[in-house]
């Protein structure tokens, strides 16, 4: 495939993220355009800029719209160490959520939110593997293990039982702690 250009290649890149079931890494958009993955990563942000609902996840770029078959959202505080993240979101997708991010109260900069995107253990375990092979630390780090989760599903009743599974898990930060 030749090189493609500016705006055609954005529209290209637009099509190939909307029409995709999975995340679309860097790299795979790179090799599709012929381009480097840091020209992906500028064509991003510029179709993220015009509106685009675009987000990046550890496990490569999605487009939002059409895509939510969750109906039920909810936020819940959480509190447990770094070493238990992977059996908290574990726990999260086997009861049958997607958790969408993970929220921290940060003294100087206020809320900061990352996007998590799991629905699956496969997910999970790919976010896993990223967080270990970049080294990089978790939110909840930079406060004691306090943090919130935005979690959705189908409906009210999957994100009661996610709920009572965090709870009786322990990973549940509740009213009276």
């Amino acid at each position: 495939m030749k090189k493609l250009l500016g705006e055609q290649r954005r529209q290209f890149l637009l099509e190939k993220i909307k029409t995709s079931n999975t995340p679309m890494t860097g790299s795979d958009l790179a090799s599709l355009a012929n381009v480097s993955r840091q020209v992906i990563v500028g064509d991003m942000t510029l179709l993220k800029a015009k509106g685009e609902p675009i987000i990046a996840t550890s496990q490569g770029y999605l487009y939002l719209a059409e895509r939510t078959t969750e109906k039920a959202s909810r936020r819940i505080a959480c509190r447990h160490q770094a070493d238990e993240t992977e059996r908290e979101l574990i726990l999260l997708v086997e009861a049958g959520v997607t958790v969408k991010d993970v929220s921290i109260e940060h003294p100087v900069y206020g809320e900061l939110t990352a996007g998590v995107h799991v629905s699956n253990v496969q997910e999970v375990e790919a976010f896993m593997k990223r967080i270990r092979d970049t080294g990089a630390s978790y939110l909840l780090e930079l406060t004691d293990g306090t943090h919130l989760h935005t979690i959705t599903a189908p409906d009210n009743a999957t994100l009661d039982q996610a709920v009572s599974a965090m709870r009786e898990s322990g990973f549940l930060l509740e009213e009276s702690e």
